[in-house]
């Protein structure tokens, strides 16, 4: 036992990341993505959603029918009955609408709703505390088609590895291709939320996921200068540290997830990169020995630069 100042233990150590993961995510309901025309057995067309169902909202339930996933969905419409009851989260609200399903063959009904249940993807792992919790990614997850984040039930995270390399281009973004294999032995941790400020969750097996787990301290955004940093990330199956340049430290950002500006200088990583692409989003950003935040975003017109969060946003 030792006695410990306040200031001290006030001081956050993390774990930096930099390695590639692969992500699975699935939906607190069915996202609806948007509504369609349904031809009917009298071959008319038929809206039976439009107006009624809006893109962003969840699906429930259905008749007072629990609905979780597009399978049990899809199996609740089949039933013979064109009056329907959709039970709806809508901006966090509940909310019931009634329409009637078109019978668009012998005995089957549809509603004329695209929807959505999970989501894929590759990101990198910005850190973990001492609770075994990490951070990652630095954004949150969007759909692709609406742009709503993802209110998420569960998702786990996956082993991965980087099978090639687009690179980037003024104009045009690169990115990483990885190889993901979803099954339970390849499951590294949880995932427990999706934020604006990067995806959340808890790690089960560290060592296989952090080869280094030296601990460095988490940096306050009043600290950060312009100037030279590192970012750890992993392009070649190695993680390594790059050098980069702080151009802008913005105290007041709009966007949580866009308070730095960084470009990357490292001749090695521009010329496997290109600069920044997509797949090093949370990529630990490190300077003066300290984690000050995660790359984010990257500048379409100029590869070489991007956003980055700071640490502290992500932490909170």
């Amino acid at each position: 036992k030792r006695e410990v100042s306040t200031e001290e233990i006030s001081e956050e150590y993390l774990i930096p990341g930099g390695m590639p993961i692969g992500i699975y995510m699935e939906t607190n309901g069915v996202m609806v993505l948007g509504t369609d025309a349904i031809e009917g057995t009298d071959g008319d067309k038929y809206k039976p959603a439009d107006h009624i169902v809006r893109q962003g909202d969840y699906i429930t339930g259905i008749n007072d029918e629990v609905i979780t996933n597009k399978k049990e969905l899809i199996a609740a419409v089949k039933l013979d009955d064109e009056n329907v009851v959709l039970h709806l989260r809508r901006k966090d609200q509940p909310v019931d609408v009634r329409l009637k399903a078109v019978e668009s063959s012998e005995e089957e009904y549809r509603l004329g709703i695209w929807v959505r249940d999970n989501a894929q993807g590759l990101g990198t792992v910005t850190f973990l505390n001492g609770n075994s919790q990490f951070g990652a990614l630095g954004h949150g997850i969007h759909d692709v088609d609406t742009n709503e984040l993802l209110e998420i039930a569960k998702g786990s995270l996956y082993e991965t590895s980087i099978s090639a390399i687009q690179k980037g281009e003024d104009g045009s973004p690169g990115g990483m291709e990885g190889v993901i294999v979803y099954n339970r032995y390849n499951i590294l941790g949880e995932i427990t939320e999706n934020t604006d400020a990067g995806i959340f969750g808890t790690v089960d097996r560290i060592h296989e996921l952090f080869a280094d787990e030296t601990p460095l301290k988490a940096g306050r955004k009043t600290e950060i200068q312009r100037g030279p940093a590192k970012i750890r990330c992993c392009v070649d199956g190695v993680v390594r540290e790059y050098d980069v340049n702080i151009l802008k430290v913005d105290l007041s950002e709009r966007e949580v997830n866009k308070g730095i500006v960084l470009e990357v200088t490292d001749k090695e990583l521009l010329e496997k990169t290109g600069g920044i692409i997509q797949g090093m989003s949370g990529s630990p950003i490190i300077q003066n020995d300290k984690i000050i935040g995660a790359v984010t975003h990257v500048f379409v017109q100029d590869a070489k630069k991007g956003y980055g969060i700071f640490i502290e946003n992500m932490l909170e």
